[in-house]
């Protein structure tokens, strides 16, 4: 049985991928374009809905372990590989499912060995499941297979564009998720924010200087409106998220050890959207992703504030 899609989600796999999402990577002598993997995974949620698609690892296999140098100072270490293949499952229940399979690899390197496997187990995992939702077409990469890339443009297509925060329709044998279900990290917009974002969704606010041509779009600065918007969300998640939130955040963006506080590392598009992903990835479905009001506008428990406070 197949997987009946929307004419809405047809148009958005069919859609020419967006450029400001691709990242370039220096491979050997040439430099080759990818999709990080939250970026695939808030599609996937776009696409087919939060609840409308399933990742499983059907298999997952350490390759290689080896003691090797690391670094200049040549510092003793670990190099570990990993292979996996993970299943993605469109659709829910007893209805329509479409299933597709991917396979990938992973590598770590590092000092300590469970880092090493750590790292090497979620590269593959993450290559896997990428792998496997490039089939269903160029919002998950497909378009980068092509040389000359002529499925990716500079702006979406003004018959296709949509929020990035707004799920398509679902496939007919699927509920419909209310766009208020959605979880959001910004502000309402006003009448002349709400013009910029349909015209545009990675143009940056009013407050920030507009990015030069040669800028990659993920470093524009925030303006300070929604940095505060991010710390209020931040502070008020619960203190086991938190602790996660933020040793995540120092390994993503080589926060140092002896660095207080993350608070101050919030500055940049790219630190919006990966919190905004983090956030879709740990908040159950219907459940608010913003600051809970409550006394002075949140209400969070002192060990929230102070681990967010310190950054740990």
């Amino acid at each position: 049985m197949t997987c009946t899609f929307s004419t809405e989600q047809i148009t958005a796999l069919a859609a020419p991928l967006d450029r400001a999402k691709v990242r370039q990577r220096e491979q050997g002598r040439s430099s080759v374009s990818y999709l990080e993997g939250w970026q695939v995974i808030a599609e996937a949620n776009r696409i087919f809905g939060f609840d409308g698609w399933q990742r499983e690892t059907v298999a997952l296999r350490c390759v290689n372990q080896s003691e090797r140098t690391i670094g200049r100072e040549q510092r003793p270490g670990w190099g570990v590989t990993y292979t996996a293949r993970v299943r993605i499952t469109v659709g829910e229940g007893t209805g329509a499912q479409l299933i597709r399979e991917g396979c990938g690899a992973g590598h770590g390197i590092d000092v300590d060995l469970g880092q090493a496997h750590e790292s090497a187990l979620k590269e593959a995992e993450t290559d896997a499941m990428k792998r496997a939702l490039m089939t269903f077409g160029n919002p998950f990469g497909l378009a980068l297979y092509d040389k000359q890339q002529r499925e990716v443009t500079g702006a979406a297509a003004a018959g296709g564009a949509r929020p990035s925060n707004q799920p398509a329709a679902r496939p007919t044998a699927l509920r419909v998720v209310p766009t208020a279900s959605v979880p959001a990290l910004h502000r309402a917009p006003s009448a002349q924010e709400g013009q910029r974002e349909a015209t545009s969704k990675t143009e940056p606010p009013s407050t920030a200087p507009a990015p030069s041509s040669g800028l990659d779009p993920s470093l524009t600065p925030l303006d300070p409106a929604t940095i505060r918007q991010l710390h209020a969300t931040i502070r008020a998640l619960p203190v086991p998220v938190l602790e996660g939130f933020s040793k995540a955040f120092r390994k993503r963006f080589q926060v140092p050890p002896d660095a207080p506080s993350i608070a101050d590392r919030i500055c940049q598009r790219r630190h919006h959207d990966w919190i905004e992903a983090f956030l879709v990835s740990h908040t159950p479905i219907g459940a608010p992703c913003g600051p809970t009001p409550g006394a002075g506008g949140l209400s969070i428990s002192a060990a929230a504030a102070s681990a967010a406070a310190t950054g740990r």
